[in-house]
């Protein structure tokens, strides 16, 4: 199965780079053909063209929520994201209305989208350097990948 394995954020904005960090290391350790492994900053429509044409991906991206533990990790699906869809203007799509808009246009997007989100503690202080709390948590992240390619089709 064609898989992309999709580290996203800034590496430059400290926590942020958590799940391009993943994807760095994810880069050495996966050697198989049908996979496919990188990281973008992009967003919204920006994601479209990076998906376009994998049967799966696993997405890897810092979130921020209210009441969140720092360096807990969330496994998420595409529909989890239904909810929250909302388009407040052409120049912010969020993460499912970019989805809804690449099916409508008939695009070759993935069937199946796992999103591991880290609860991130500074996603705004330039730094290449992961709090420790975030840093902790990316050996599990990646062993989370790790099995969740080894168990595709599960």
């Amino acid at each position: 199965m064609k898989t992309l394995v999709l580290g996203l954020g800034n590496p430059i904005l400290c926590d942020d780079g958590v799940g391009n960090r993943v994807a760095d290391i994810l880069q050495r350790k996966i050697e198989d053909p049908e996979v496919t492994v990188t990281e973008t900053n992009a967003v919204g429509l920006g994601l479209l063209d990076v998906l376009v044409g994998y049967q799966r991906a696993i997405i890897i991206d810092a979130v921020k929520t209210r009441d969140g533990k720092v360096g807990q990790v969330y496994r998420l699906i595409a529909e989890d994201f239904r909810l929250s869809q909302h388009l407040r203007s052409p120049h912010d799509v969020d993460f499912a209305s970019a989805l809804e808009l690449g099916k409508r246009l008939g695009l070759s997007l993935p069937e199946e989208i796992i999103i591991f989100a880290v609860e991130v503690a500074n996603i705004s202080t330039f730094s290449e350097s992961l709090t420790p709390e975030v840093e902790a948590v990316v050996p599990q992240v990646i062993q989370m990948v790790l099995d969740q390619l080894a168990n595709a089709g599960q």
